[in-house]
C-alpha cells in the first residue's frame, strides 16, 4: 500500500524543483550558482522538514558527489576532450566537409548528427555523450550554439529509453520483478514512443529550417526516419531485448537519412562534391569516434568481455561504500571498461593516429578539465541534492502525491512521474530506480497492466531528459555557453511538456 503523506510534506518536497526552475528560467541565474543555492535549500529542507540527521546528510552529499564524478563527470570530461582532440589535430575540418558532401540541406545535417549519430552514442554509451559530441560538431559546421544545444537535447530523448545498452529498461524490469518479461516491457516502451519517433525528428528539422516551404520535405523525411526507427526498434525489442533497440534503430536511421540526402541532392541536380582528402585522411578523421563506438560496444553486455575481465582481473575494481540511514550504498567502478576511460583511450590513440603528440594531448586534457570547471560544480550539486531528496523521502512524497491526486486518470500522469525522476537526477536509470516500484504498486491497486505502467516511467523519463539541468549543463559546456542554462531551459521546456503530454495520452489510451 502507498503510505499516507501530509500536505506540508508535499509543499516542502516540491520547493527544490520550483526553486531550481525559478533560478534558471525566470531569474536567469547561471547553472552552477542555481544548483548550489538549490542544494543548500534542499539540505535545510531535508534536515528540518524531513528529519534527516546531520551526519547522514553529510554522507548523502559525499555519496552524491562521488556519483557525479563516476561516471557522469568523467564521461562529460572525456566527451568534450574527444571533440577537442579533433579540433587540435585539425581533423574536425574533414568531418565537416564529409557532412556537407552528404547534403547541403541543413535539416539533413542536423538530423543525421543529433538523431542518427547522437542516438547511436546514446545507445552505446549514454551519460551525456549524445548531447556533448553532436552539439560540438554542429557548432563546427556553422550552427549557432543555442540552436545546437536545443537540437541535441531534443534528439536525446527517445534513444535514452534504451540508452547505455539497455541499462534503464533492465533496471526497470528488475524493480517491478519482471526480468523474465523484459522483451514485453521493451515492446511496450517502443509502442508508447511510436508517435514521438515521428514527432521528434519533425521538430528537429523544423527548428533547423522553420519555413512553410520546407514543411512537405520535412514531413516526408520525418516519416521515413520515424518509420525506420519504429520498425527496427520494435523488432529488436521483441526478438533481442532491451540491449539493442537504440543502437540498431540509430544505425538504420543514419542509413536512411544519408540515402534521403543523396537522393534529394540528385533531384536538385546538385554537383557531386569531391572531397580534397584521401581515403586514409577521411578514415583517420573518424578514428576517435570509431574507436569509442568499437570499445564501448565490445565491453557492453552484448559480449562476454566485460564479465570475464571483472571476474578474472579484479585489480582494476574500485568500490565506494556510504552508510546512510543504516543502509549501505555502494558505488563500483571497473576502470578497464568504464565508459569515460574508454573514451579517453580512444581519444588519445585516435589523436596519435591523427598526428598529435602525447605531450600535446595531455596538455589538451588539462585545458579541457579547466574548461568544464563550472560544469563540475553544477553536476555535483545537482546529484547531491537529488540524493538528499531520495534518501529523505522527498522524491517518494512527490510520486505518491501525484498518484493519489490523479486517481483513475493516473495512467495519463504516469509518464510525468518518470519525467520528474530524470529532471531531478538526469538519468533514465535513476528515475526507474526511484519510481519503478511506485508505478508497479499503483498498477496493482487500480487493476492496470503493471508492465505497461512500468514502461510509462521510462517513456516519461525520456521527455524529462530534455530539460534535465544536468543535460543542459552538458550542452552549455559542449557549446561553450556556460551561464546561459536558463535560456536553453526556456527554449527546451515547451518541447518537453508537449512530449510528456503526448506520452500521457498514449499511455492512458493504451491502459
Amino acid at each position: 500500500m502507498i503510505e499516507k503523506i501530509t500536505a506540508l510534506q508535499v509543499v516542502l518536497a516540491v520547493i527544490p524543483i520550483l526553486l531550481l526552475i525559478i533560478l534558471l528560467g525566470v531569474m536567469k541565474v547561471s547553472g552552477h550558482i542555481s544548483a548550489l543555492i538549490t542544494l543548500i535549500a534542499t539540505v535545510l529542507i531535508g534536515i528540518f522538514g524531513f528529519a534527516l540527521p546531520f551526519s547522514d546528510t553529510g554522507v548523502a552529499i559525499a555519496y552524491g558527489v562521488v556519483k557525479a564524478m563516476f561516471p557522469i563527470l568523467l564521461i562529460i570530461l572525456m566527451a568534450i576532450y574527444s571533440y577537442n582532440v579533433q579540433v587540435h589535430t585539425g581533423k574536425i575540418e574533414v568531418i565537416k566537409q564529409q557532412f556537407a558532401a552528404i547534403s547541403e540541406d541543413k535539416a539533413v545535417q542536423v538530423l543525421l548528427l543529433t538523431w542518427g549519430f547522437g542516438g547511436l552514442l546514446e545507445g552505446m554509451a549514454g551519460f551525456g555523450t549524445a548531447v556533448a559530441i553532436p552539439a560540438a560538431i554542429l557548432i563546427s559546421l556553422g550552427f549557432k550554439p543555442i540552436f545546437s544545444a536545443v537540437a541535441s537535447l531534443l534528439a536525446n530523448s527517445v534513444p535514452t529509453a534504451f540508452g547505455a545498452v539497455g541499462i534503464p529498461v533492465i533496471v526497470l524490469a528488475g524493480e517491478v520483478d519482471m526480468l523474465e518479461q523484459i522483451t514485453s516491457i521493451s515492446a511496450d516502451i517502443v509502442a508508447q514512443l511510436a508517435v514521438l519517433m515521428f514527432l521528434v525528428p519533425f521538430m528537429i528539422v523544423t527548428l533547423s529550417n522553420p519555413t512553410w516551404k520546407a514543411v512537405p520535405k520535412h514531413l516526408l523525411l520525418s516519416f521515413i526516419v520515424g518509420a525506420t526507427s519504429l520498425i527496427v526498434q520494435y523488432y529488436a525489442a521483441i526478438y533481442i531485448g532491451a540491449e539493442t533497440p537504440a543502437i540498431l534503430g540509430s544505425i538504420a536511421a543514419i542509413i536512411v537519412i544519408i540515402l534521403f540526402g543523396k537522393i534529394a541532392a540528385l533531384k536538385q541536380k546538385q554537383p557531386k562534391k569531391v572531397l580534397p582528402f584521401t581515403k586514409k585522411e577521411q578514415m583517420s578523421a573518424w578514428s576517435v569516434y570509431g574507436l569509442i563506438l568499437a570499445l564501448v560496444l565490445i565491453t557492453s553486455p552484448l559480449f562476454p568481455v566485460s564479465t570475464w575481465l571483472k571476474a578474472n582481473v579484479s585489480i582494476f575494481q574500485s568500490t565506494f561504500n556510504f552508510e546512510i540511514l543504516g543502509q549501505v550504498k555502494k558505488l563500483g567502478v571497473y576502470w578497464l571498461t568504464d565508459t569515460g576511460v574508454l573514451i579517453f583511450i580512444s581519444s588519445v590513440i585516435g589523436g596519435l593516429i591523427q598526428g598529435g603528440t602525447f605531450k600535446g594531448l595531455m596538455k589538451l586534457l588539462g585545458d579541457t578539465a579547466i574548461q568544464i570547471q563550472k560544469t563540475v560544480l553544477t553536476v555535483c550539486c545537482l546529484i547531491a541534492l537529488s540524493t538528499i531528496m531520495d534518501v529523505s523521502g522527498m522524491i517518494t512524497v512527490l510520486g505518491v502525491a501525484l498518484a493519489t491526486a490523479t486517481g483513475a486518470f493516473y495512467p495519463f500522469f504516469a509518464p510525468a512521474i518518470g519525467a520528474v525522476g530524470t529532471f531531478l537526477t538526469g538519468s533514465d536509470t535513476s528515475s526507474n530506480i526511484l519510481f519503478g516500484k511506485l508505478q508497479g504498486s499503483v498498477a496493482d491497486q487500480i487493476g492496470a497492466d503493471k508492465g505497461w505502467l512500468a514502461a510509462a516511467n521510462t517513456t516519461g523519463a525520456t521527455g524529462g531528459k530534455i530539460i534535465s539541468p544536468q543535460s543542459i549543463a552538458v550542452a552549455t559546456t559542449a557549446c561553450n555557453e556556460q551561464g546561459k542554462e536558463g535560456l536553453i531551459l526556456k527554449k527546451a521546456v515547451i518541447f518537453s511538456l508537449l512530449y510528456i503530454i503526448i506520452a500521457g495520452v498514449i499511455v492512458y489510451l493504451g491502459s
